[in-house]
């Protein structure tokens, strides 16, 4: 199996739009402007020299990088691009493709020689897009995923269980798929720090830390194991979310209220275009600077606007008083279509 991901591509789809900012370093995110509270989407690989990265606040990226030419988001030519390029994907012969999002997506297919049609696939995609990608391969989906990072950018890199921990075993935990900043930390507490460690610890010694599931997958994710199968079963969403950062804190329950309000409305127009009821709702503050609580509410099936509204508002009451607010968002969680269920669907989070 293989993992196809574009290089730097929202950053591409930008210069292919603007030939003249080739080897530039750009910026993509929010509406362009440094001034605004907003965070980096993406930033081209000039733009990563000068130790910009995705996620970090627009105005701290324009002191880093002074002289980079920072755009809005235009997610609707990403989304485009993106199309082609999966298209192009499932237009190779005998592959079978998963989709992961707007730049990236596993391939399943039957051959001898992956390192051939992993060149043959980066050459079908320039050649139809103009986008460069670097492709992973590997035994289980986690060693394709890990594998790309080696092959980064325009490369080819396989991993499998016969060179897993030749090529990883001395690495941070931090550097697998699916173990971030926090987990990687509490690992390091239980003296796991390399995925050597990981991957000799006994699963069981993990589930007192990270529960009978977690715990478990952590040592799997050490291993490289995993699912070996690329599942082409179309993607059901299981929630909608939406959040909005505000260029003037909230202080005052009536801006919050409101803010909440508005938030459903849109939420809810998601939700209506799937014909599902809400079971659930999820709400995310982010207080001044940058401390974000997140919570959480299971309610009785509802399409009724007005029902989903009071469940918000009714979260919105768990926000602590007298606490600046520059970010909210809300999810809503759907019940999984009985079609979906069957073809155990892949979950895929809106946060």
């Amino acid at each position: 199996m293989l993992h196809v991901d574009l290089d730097q591509f929202v950053a591409a789809v930008e210069v292919l739009r603007r030939p003249e900012l080739a080897g530039k370093p750009v910026i993509v995110g929010g509406r362009g402007d440094p001034s605004e509270r907003a965070v980096v989407s993406t930033a081209s690989y000039e733009a990563r020299e000068f130790g910009v990265g995705s996620g970090m606040p627009l105005r701290i990226a324009a002191r880093k990088a002074p002289d980079a030419v920072i755009l809005p988001v235009d997610a609707e030519a990403y989304a485009a691009a993106s199309a082609e390029v999966m298209a192009t994907l499932r237009s190779q012969p005998g592959a079978i493709v998963q989709v992961l999002g707007w730049d990236e997506a596993f391939v399943g297919i039957e051959t001898d020689d992956p390192e051939t049609f992993a060149r043959q696939t980066q050459a079908a995609v320039l050649e139809r897009t103009r986008l460069h990608c670097s492709v992973g391969i590997g035994d289980t989906l986690v060693r394709a995923k890990v594998a790309t990072g080696f092959g980064k950018p325009r490369g080819v890199f396989r991993l499998t269980a016969e060179n897993w921990l030749d090529v990883m075993g001395d690495r941070p935990t931090i550097d697998l798929w699916g173990v971030g900043s926090k987990i990687s930390r509490r690992l390091a507490a239980l003296g796991i720090s390399t995925v050597a460690e990981l991957a000799a610890v006994d699963p069981a010694a993990l589930v007192a830390d990270f529960g009978p599931k977690m715990g478990p997958w952590y040592a799997q994710l050490g291993r490289g194991e995993g699912s070996d199968v690329v599942d082409d079963t179309p993607w059901v969403a299981r929630g909608h979310s939406r959040e909005t950062t505000f260029q003037q804190d909230l202080t005052e329950r009536s801006q919050i209220e409101e803010a909440v309000r508005e938030l459903t409305s849109r939420v809810l127009a998601d939700v209506a275009a799937e014909g599902r009821p809400v079971i659930g709702l999820t709400l995310k503050v982010r207080y001044t600077p940058f401390t974000t609580k997140v919570f959480t509410k299971k309610i009785a099936e509802t399409s009724d606007a007005a029902e989903v509204v009071a469940r918000a508002l009714e979260l919105a009451g768990r926000i602590e008083a007298e606490r600046p607010i520059r970010l909210l968002g809300l999810r809503a969680e759907m019940p999984m279509p009985e079609e979906a269920r069957e073809g155990h669907t892949p979950t895929r989070s809106g946060w």
